[in-house]
C-alpha cells in the first residue's frame, strides 16, 4: 500500500473529522502532498497537523469550490459527513438530507470534470434495508431504508448511484465505494445531544452521571469498527477495489447495545449503574455487516476489539479540549 500513496497528491474532504483525521495521519506516513477541505478554522486543522498540510476552509455544498480544490488532485477522499444521536433522520430530516446531497455530488461532479484518478465515495450501513441476517452488499436494493435512518440511508444510496453513473457514461473508473459500519474513536462527537451512543456514553459516565438511563432495552445488536481499522479498510479500498463495487467495512461481529454500555461502564473510574428507557427508539433491532467481499477483494479485516477500542476512546476523551471545556 505504501507505493501506491508515495507522494500522491490527496484531498481528503472533511479531514477534520474523527475519519478525516485518522485518514490524514496515515497518509502522512506516505509522504501524500495532503489538501484538506473543512468547515473548521485554519487554526484548528494547525493544532492538529501543524504545517503539514494545505486546508482550505470552503463550504463543499457551492460547486466552484468543490471545482477548485479538487484540481489537480491524484486521489479524493470524501469523508464529508452530518453525524447524528438517534432521531436525525426524523427531526432534522431537511437539514440533513439537503446539505449531504449537496456536498456529495458536488464534490464528486468536480472530481470527474478534474479527470482525478481514484475517488472513494463513503456510503454508509445505513443504505440497506432492515434484515436480522448480515447484510451482503448486494442486498441494499431489497427493500426501502428502515425507521430513522430511511432518508440519511437513501441520500447514501444517491451518491453510490451517481458514482455508477459517470462509469456507464464516461467510463470514468476512479469512483470506489465503501459502507461503513458504526465508527467510533478518539475525536468524535462527544456532545451528548448529538453524539452516537458510544461517544454519547462516554461523555455521560466521565461526568459523573449515575444510574445512567439509556433509550431502548438494551437488546439491538449493531456493528461497530474502530476509526483506525476503517480507515485501513478506506486506504486499501482506493488502491485494491473494483470501481463502483460497494465493500462494507465492520468488525462483522453484533453487539448489544447493553453490552456496549457495560463495557463503556467497565472502563469508567466510577463504575455507574445502567437503566433502560423501553419508551424510546433503538432502531433496527440488527445491523450487521457481512465482510466476505471485504475480505476477498481486499484482504481486510477489523483488528481492533471491542474493549481495547473503548478503552482507548475513553483514554483520548479524557485528554480532549471537549472534556477539559465541559467536565464541570
Amino acid at each position: 500500500m505504501s507505493k501506491f500513496y508515495k507522494r500522491k497528491k490527496v484531498l481528503v474532504a472533511g479531514g477534520t473529522g474523527m475519519i478525516g483525521i485518522c485518514m490524514v495521519n496515515k497518509l502522512l506516513q506516505y509522504d501524500c502532498e495532503i489538501t484538506i477541505a473543512s468547515l473548521e478554522s485554519k487554526e484548528y486543522a494547525e493544532k492538529l497537523f501543524g504545517k503539514k498540510v494545505k486546508f482550505f476552509q470552503t463550504d463543499l455544498t457551492e460547486f466552484d469550490n468543490c471545482l477548485k480544490i479538487t484540481k489537480g488532485q491524484d486521489l479524493v477522499f470524501n469523508l464529508v459527513g452530518i453525524k447524528g444521536s438517534v432521531g436525525i433522520g426524523h427531526t432534522k430530516a431537511a437539514s440533513f438530507l439537503v446539505p449531504m446531497l449537496r456536498f456529495q455530488t458536488n464534490v464528486m461532479d468536480g472530481a470527474f470534470k478534474n479527470d482525478v484518478k481514484g475517488f472513494l465515495f463513503v456510503s454508509s450501513i445505513c443504505a440497506y434495508p432492515q434484515s436480522n441476517k448480515p447484510k451482503t452488499e448486494d442486498s441494499v436494493w431489497d427493500g426501502q431504508p428502515k425507521q430513522n435512518d430511511r432518508i440519511p440511508g437513501l441520500a447514501k444510496r444517491i451518491g453510490e448511484v451517481q458514482a455508477e453513473s459517470y462509469l456507464l457514461e464516461y467510463n470514468w473508473q476512479a469512483p470506489k465505494i465503501v459502507r461503513p459500519s458504526n465508527v467510533y474513536g478518539p475525536h468524535d462527537d462527544f456532545n451528548p445531544k448529538t453524539a452516537q451512543v458510544i461517544p454519547a456514553l462516554i461523555a455521560r459516565m466521565v461526568s459523573g452521571e449515575n444510574p445512567v438511563k439509556i433509550w431502548g432495552d438494551g437488546n439491538a445488536t449493531r456493528d461497530f469498527i474502530f476509526v483506525d481499522d476503517v480507515v485501513e479498510g478506506m486506504l486499501l479500498a482506493q488502491e485494491l477495489a473494483p470501481p463502483c463495487v460497494p465493500i462494507n467495512l465492520g468488525a462483522g461481529i453484533g453487539v448489544t447495545i447493553k453490552k456496549i454500555a457495560q463495557t463503556i461502564a467497565n472502563t469508567i473510574s466510577t463504575k455507574p449503574k445502567l437503566s433502560w428507557d423501553t419508551s424510546k427508539p433503538t432502531g433496527d433491532p440488527v445491523r450487521v455487516l457481512s465482510m466476505k467481499r471485504a475480505e476477498n477483494l481486499l484482504g481486510f479485516a477489523a483488528k481492533t476489539s471491542l474493549e481495547d477500542g473503548i478503552k482507548n476512546t475513553v483514554e483520548q476523551y479524557l485528554k480532549s479540549d471537549w472534556y477539559e471545556k465541559n467536565k464541570n
